[in-house]
């Protein structure tokens, strides 16, 4: 891989990192500074195809009220790689205080343009 291409992907990953970053910090302002206008989010529920959120607003609504709903929301990243706009994050989604009482695991697969998270599509595992 170019150096240039290697550097885009490194970009993209630290992009994400900064947004995982400020979801454990419950920080929707933050979160949403690294995605862009149009961005669209894909939730995991309900199943099988979950919701989507599409625009800054409902992207923005969707996690105030997620994280109001969830105050011991964590997740932790366990594997992440990327391929040019793509970066793809394997996580550990925790609800109670200290890691506990329940998990689970899943995928999200973003893409990163203009140094800006324009999709997020969630995939859970269960």
């Amino acid at each position: 891989m170019s150096p240039i291409r290697m550097s885009k992907v490194e970009s993209a990953m630290r992009v994400v990192l900064a947004f995982n970053d400020a979801l454990n910090r419950h920080d929707v302002a933050g979160m949403m500074a690294l995605m862009s206008d149009d961005c669209l989010f894909e939730n995991t529920s309900p199943a099988p195809d979950g919701t989507p959120y599409s625009g800054r607003v409902a992207v923005t609504a969707f996690w105030e009220e997620f994280l109001r709903a969830a105050p011991h929301a964590h997740f932790e990243v366990e594997e992440m790689f990327g391929q040019g706009d793509r970066c793809v994050v394997r996580w550990k989604y925790s609800w109670g205080a200290s890691g506990g009482p329940g998990h689970v695991r899943g995928v999200d697969v973003f893409r990163v343009t203009g140094g800006l998270i324009r999709e997020k599509l969630s995939y859970v595992k269960g």
